[in-house]
């Protein structure tokens, strides 16, 4: 059985958001309403790290192939990068572009959704950004690393999921339920995870195309983001479900963890010792410890 422990961060409204652990097992959240970035550290208090501008709406976070935590401005067109010692640095994309899902591709580059262009950005180490435009836009909105070394990520308001190489090829393929509003993407060694939103399914993709989809015990309950573990299961938030969900291989709940109303939950990350981190935005970071 998890116990589960939570810890406050940001001021109150701060609104935790998105949720990575980093190497020194530390856990980085969003702060969507208040332009900042907290860091948890294993050992010590929370920090937190302002990044100038309260209205810039810090969306997703990941670490970057330089060990540095990278995070996209939905709300002001920039990417920022804060290294081990807490140095930033901030990088322009195109106005308008609304930034928002970010992974590490296989390139060693970070690839991000741009959703309000409706395109699939790459930002190098260097700060060079480029811009691939979606045909038919379609609301691009998380993306993942996928395990035939191309990105996969979700298009909100086409239901759809879209595939992009290094090369800038893309390929999508359209779910059955054009209003199923996929977010949440993760992929394991052998195919992609993702959630829908507005209909309360998780689903998994093949690289060739295959899709299975499993429907959620309630199908109001809003899942929002999905991560995977080391055990081959797959864990989800479930927004309006105030709850986070394992999900085994066959779409089946394993794990059910009720939060309280109100408590949003969003972001997920696994920790090093099988941790399960959760962002919730009334204000806290959940931490379900493993069972014993």
């Amino acid at each position: 059985m998890r116990t589960i422990t939570r810890t406050p961060v940001g001021a109150p409204g701060s609104g935790p958001y998105a949720v990575v652990v980093d190497p020194q097992d530390a856990t980085w959240t969003t702060l969507v309403h208040s332009g900042q970035v907290a860091r948890l550290p294993a050992a010590g208090p929370v920090e937190i790290h302002d990044l100038g501008n309260p209205a810039c709406r810090p969306s997703q976070v990941t670490m970057g192939p330089d060990g540095a935590l990278w995070v996209t401005r939905n709300g002001d067109d920039r990417i920022d990068r804060i290294s081990a010692d807490g140095t930033r640095g901030s990088f322009a994309v195109p106005d308008g572009a609304g930034p928002y899902g970010l992974t590490t591709g296989p390139d060693g580059a970070l690839w991000f959704t741009a959703l309000g262009a409706g395109a699939i950005g790459r930002l190098d180490l260097d700060g060079n950004v480029s811009m691939t435009v979606l045909p038919g836009g379609g609301a691009p909105a998380m993306i993942t690393a996928g395990p035939d070394g191309a990105l996969w990520f979700t298009l909100n308001r086409s239901g759809a999921l879209g595939r992009i190489d290094v090369d800038r090829d893309i390929t999508l393929h359209r779910l059955p339920d054009p209003a199923c509003g996929p977010v949440g993407i993760t992929a394991d060694t052998a195919a992609i995870w993702f959630v829908e939103i507005d209909a309360g399914r998780v689903g998994r993709m093949s690289p060739a195309g295959d899709l299975q989809e499993f429907d959620l015990p309630d199908r109001s309950a809003r899942p929002h983001a999905i991560t995977s573990d080391r055990a081959g299961g797959r864990w989800v938030t479930l927004w309006s479900g105030h709850s986070a969900a394992r999900i085994t291989e066959r779409g089946e709940i394993a794990e059910l963890h009720t939060f309280h109303d109100g408590d949003e939950p969003h972001g997920i990350a696994m920790a090093a010792d099988g941790s399960v981190l959760v962002a919730l935005e009334s204000g806290d970071i959940a931490r379900l410890h493993p069972g014993r």
